[in-house]
């Protein structure tokens, strides 16, 4: 019997590991995950491709640690260009394998920030050090407060929305409809529910899912037709000599010719067949109806991740949209004390030193905006790659960061709407069902099947010659030895049936730490942002009393130069609190499989 195999994705579990090859050279190849080693010129290169979650983790970790014993001790890179997520459980594992000096290559807004969390809070630290070191040496300026006050009194590149009774739509700066995409000019301005919409309908990954399932529904009518009665048409003119000497040993036959012909047979008309009892056959139809199931519910799997990955490369490029305003601010403020400072040496109340330290300082700031206008510039190409948008087309985003109080959900009731609602799940009940189908089919095949078969045809020597010739059979088929064929397709089908039940077990665990570790997230991510509301306050405060101080003539710039990196530090601190926050809330939509339900309106 030809079995049709069930042709889906399904999740990484611990029973892909048991084929894990630690070789040089060698590719792991877990379905959706897979990892490659190879040695460059003294380093040890880990290419991660895939989802970097669960069962994965602990392979990448195993993997390390492996190659880790090796002597002498390689150098690590990381590659994570090809990692379409990672979770949280992928972040601290990539943070030790950081700090034990592997280095860390991503590409992509997601993984980038990824990295940069990881990578570059040493980095900060010492950057924030070293204008500690240099504020401590700028001089005293009264005028400099009040340009201070001006330009950082607005606070107008970063927008924390205060509780409302009501949640509004969390992108939109007002309430507004979905609606087509907006161009203005030549740049194409989206919102985030409209680049969702756009993936949803033009995403190539999100497609090929859906092809995938409408193939599946094909396989599904083509089982039904073995159900259903064929029929086919013959017309066959031919003409034939016959050796009949041959059909005789060779010998000749006295009084017989050697050949008979040349002579004509033409023949025209229908044959047809049809089952009439077999159970075989319909447990075969309804395994492909299973299949339809896991297929449709792979292909929503899919469009949840495409959505998923859509939502955090915009909330990614919208951290960077609101760093490119925050560093524009702070080269407008830079320039302008440097003007000031250079008035106020050509009428001989400065000294050159001001001038000279005010004009380091806006350079600095100036390359701070250009890496920020990269980095966001980037951000939307991967976003114009990810809404398949015409490589030409320059788009922007007509949303900003923002922050509501919404109530922390329950633990035991978002699993189980998890459960419910996972399209991972639905699709490993659907393979279960599948399995079982098979298994079944496998079965029935040593009962008895009744089969009609016929034919009528016009038979005759030439076309006007012929007569109607017909045969209608019954037969009954039952197979009697089959040498253990049928009893071990049925164990192989039985093993398949407890190998998705052992998915399901690793998957329902895997789902309840997704929304565990998401909720985690989304609370600490609130306090973050609180945290960050309560440093911008305390920022403007400091501005203000180093400003009162140095304009009564009790302490020099300084202070008020130290409190302007304070602010800063404490702008830079509120636009990554947003982020966090926003992405802790697609990353529980996610782990309670409402994506497009929140995101998709």
């Amino acid at each position: 019997m030809k079995k049709k195999g069930l042709n889906i994705n399904r999740p990484v579990t611990l029973l892909d590991r048991n084929v894990l090859l630690l070789a040089q050279g060698v590719s792991l190849n877990l379905n959706m995950f897979r990892i490659t080693t190879e040695n460059k010129r003294g380093k040890t290169i880990l290419s991660v491709e895939g989802r970097l979650v669960g069962a994965a983790v602990q392979t990448l970790e195993q993997c390390w640690r492996e190659l880790s014993n090796a002597t002498p001790k390689p150098k690590f890179h990381v590659d994570l260009c090809g990692a379409s997520f990672i979770d949280n459980a992928g972040k601290v594992l990539l943070k030790e394998m950081h700090q034990q000096g592997a280095a860390l290559v991503a590409e992509g807004c997601l993984n980038q920030a990824i990295v940069r969390e990881i990578v570059g809070s040493k980095g900060r630290s010492s950057e924030s050090d070293e204008k500690e070191k240099e504020s401590t040496k700028k001089p005293s300026n009264i005028i400099f407060y009040l340009l201070f006050l001006g330009l950082f009194g607005t606070a107008h590149f970063v927008r924390a929305q205060e509780p409302a009774s009501s949640a509004p739509a969390p992108w939109s700066e007002s309430a507004r409809p979905a609606q087509q995409t907006a161009q203005s000019g030549d740049v194409m301005r989206l919102s985030l529910e409209q680049a969702v919409a756009l993936a949803v309908k033009q995403n190539p990954t999100q497609l090929i899912g859906v092809l995938n399932a409408a193939e599946s529904v094909q396989d599904r009518n083509v089982s039904l037709s073995n159900l259903l009665p064929q029929a086919n048409l013959r017309v066959a003119d031919s003409d034939n000599r016959v050796n009949i000497q041959a059909q005789f040993g060779g010998q000749r036959i006295p009084g017989l010719p050697q050949h008979l012909g040349p002579y004509q047979i033409f023949s025209a008309g229908p044959s047809f067949s049809t089952p009439i009892f077999d159970f075989s056959l319909w447990k075969e139809y309804q395994a492909s109806r299973s299949s339809v199931d896991a297929a449709k519910a792979g292909s929503l799997s899919t469009r949840e991740q495409v959505i998923l990955l859509v939502v955090s490369q915009y909330i990614g490029t919208l951290s960077d949209v609101a760093n490119v305003e925050a560093s524009r601010s702070r080269v407008e403020l830079a320039q302008a004390l440097y003007d000031q400072a250079a008035d106020l040496q050509k009428e001989g109340v400065g000294t050159g030193i001001d001038t000279l330290r005010a004009n380091v300082e806006l350079q600095n700031e100036k390359q701070r905006l250009i890496e920020a206008e990269n980095l966001r510039d980037s951000s939307l190409f991967g976003l114009s790659k990810l809404l398949n948008i015409d490589p030409r087309q320059k788009i922007a985003l007509a949303d900003s960061l923002s922050y509501f109080e919404t109530p922390q959900p329950d633990v035991e009731a978002s699993i189980d709407l998890a459960v419910a609602d996972r399209p991972e799940w639905k699709q490993l009940q659907a393979q279960e069902k599948f399995a079982k189908y098979e298994k079944q089919s496998i079965e029935y095949s040593r009962l008895p099947s009744v089969r009609f078969d016929g034919n009528w045809a016009y038979f005759g020597s030439t076309i006007t010659t012929g007569i109607p010739t017909y045969m209608y059979e019954g037969s009954l088929n039952m197979p009697i030895f089959t040498s253990g064929r049928i009893k071990a397709e049925v164990v192989r089908a039985g093993l398949e049936i407890q190998k998705v039940q052992q998915q399901k077990i690793d998957l329902r665990n895997q789902i309840a730490l997704d929304v565990k570790t998401s909720l985690l997230n989304l609370q600490s991510a609130r306090s973050e942002v609180q945290v960050a509301n309560l440093g911008i306050q305390l920022a403007k405060q400091e501005v203000d009393q180093a400003g009162d101080r140095f304009r009564a003539g009790v302490a020099n710039n300084i202070e008020v130069i130290s409190a302007q990196d304070s602010l800063s530090r404490a702008n830079d601190n509120q636009i990554a609190a947003l982020y966090r926050f926003n992405q802790a809330r697609a990353d529980f939509a996610r782990a309670i499989g409402q994506m497009e339900k929140t995101y998709a309106k």
